[in-house]
């Protein structure tokens, strides 16, 4: 596959770095075309810097991985407005959160929705938001793999992002359609306060087991 990386920093590399293990081929565009450069020399010889215009066509994935205040100026960069990201699958991290205090800094509305407002006609699915300082790939075992929560209105665009998730070592839980955003975006920020309490959020939700608690809720 053929995945497009809007954003040029941490996550981007990261996430570019273990899709060109896994054989997938990368295309990197951004605001800066010298980062976007330097980061296509990170991730190897499987990634190549292109003009923002470009990305569309050389993508089969789109993957926002940009701050939250350049997101709206680098989708148009891209040509969202104009229908060049219709019908692609676009997968967007943006953490849109404060991070001294965890507030989610949309007042209505998500990230997630902006991204689908503003890419007219893409198929956007919210994921990775939670695992931006990740050490990907995960390599561990199967049983202890990161869940990664996505959500999404189109079936296709969720497995294709659940396809590349799994790339990654992880799996996918799906959270319902794009409206589940906002609650997703604003588990980063409750993750930002527990750290900043001084507490690993690992302990600061219930550890439940589905399968024990469905068979609790048939055996009422």
């Amino acid at each position: 596959m053929k995945i497009g990386l809007l954003g040029a920093g941490n996550l981007a590399v990261t996430l570019g770095e273990a899709w060109a293990t896994a054989g997938h081929s990368i295309v990197v565009t951004g605001r800066n075309p010298d980062r976007a450069k330097a980061a296509a020399e990170q991730i190897g010889a499987a990634a190549t810097p292109v003009d923002p215009g470009q990305l569309a066509d050389q993508a089969d994935v789109v993957v926002v991985a940009i701050a939250w205040d350049g997101l709206e100026q680098a989708l148009r960069l891209i040509g969202g407005p104009d229908g060049m990201l219709s019908g692609k699958t676009v997968i967007d991290c943006t953490n849109p959160v404060d991070y001294a205090t965890g507030r989610l800094l949309p007042e209505t509305g998500s990230a997630a929705e902006l991204v689908a407002e503003v890419a007219a006609g893409a198929h956007v699915v919210k994921a990775l938001h939670l695992f931006a300082g990740a050490s990907w790939p995960f390599a561990g075992e199967v049983d202890s793999s990161p869940v990664v929560a996505i959500c999404g209105d189109d079936a296709g665009a969720l497995g294709r992002a659940a396809a590349l998730i799994g790339d990654l070592g992880a799996r996918t839980a799906v959270l319902g359609g794009l409206a589940a955003a906002r609650q997703a975006e604003e588990a980063a920020g409750f993750v930002m306060r527990v750290v900043a309490a001084g507490a690993n959020p690992r302990f600061a939700i219930p550890d439940v087991d589905p399968a024990l608690l469905s068979a609790g809720t048939a055996d009422q």
